[in-house]
């Protein structure tokens, strides 16, 4: 039996517990694996605190969420060789937001991954960009190994699936913090 990536700590994306997908923490925030990523390497970085708008939270969880944000841009930039990033931002269920939780989307972007016709934002905004509904079939169980496909095609990934990157993601962003304390001290 593996040892819980966070003990005695149970971490909530709105309702859903999602500890075992979670990397990275901070005082205020965390970053975990997406269920089903529109491009490789896709994450979210949430407020430990469960609230719908980024008007909700204090000066600290927001500087907190964002300083999160280019951590985790960083290994992603490594890890993915990625040449740019989408960071998006669904603010309320208006706004296509389908967890009422804050999350940022970070999506490692590579010259000519969207093959000349950019779907990102329309991906984020319709079915594929559903979130909590994505979260709800993993916990009923309703899901299948998927890779990157057409919109169309992407299909949620396994739990095991979730849990071996966001193990890696973890090992990874250890590094790259160890990396950066090592640097700080020159």
């Amino acid at each position: 039996m593996t040892m819980p990536p966070f003990p005695g700590r149970t971490i909530h994306f709105g309702s859903f517990n999602v500890t075992s997908q979670v990397f990275h923490t901070t005082p205020h925030s965390f970053a975990l694996v997406n269920l089903k990523p529109l491009l490789p390497g896709h994450v979210l970085v949430s407020p430990l605190r469960v609230k719908p708008f980024l008007s909700d939270l204090s000066h600290e969880e927001l500087s907190d969420l964002f300083l999160t944000v280019t951590r985790v841009q960083k290994t992603l930039k490594r890890l993915y060789k990625a040449d740019a990033f989408n960071i998006a931002v669904q603010d309320g269920e208006a706004a296509g937001q389908s967890v009422k939780h804050v999350h940022c989307h970070v999506i490692p972007r590579l010259k000519g991954d969207a093959e000349g016709e950019d779907k990102v934002h329309e991906w984020l905004e319709g079915e594929e960009g559903d979130v909590g509904k994505h979260q709800s079939e993993v916990e009923r169980g309703e899901r299948k190994v998927g890779e990157w496909a057409k919109d169309e095609e992407r299909k949620p990934r396994t739990m095991e699936v979730m849990e071996k990157e966001a193990r890696w993601l973890r090992e990874e962003m250890e590094r790259d913090s160890g990396e950066q304390t090592s640097t700080e001290r020159l």
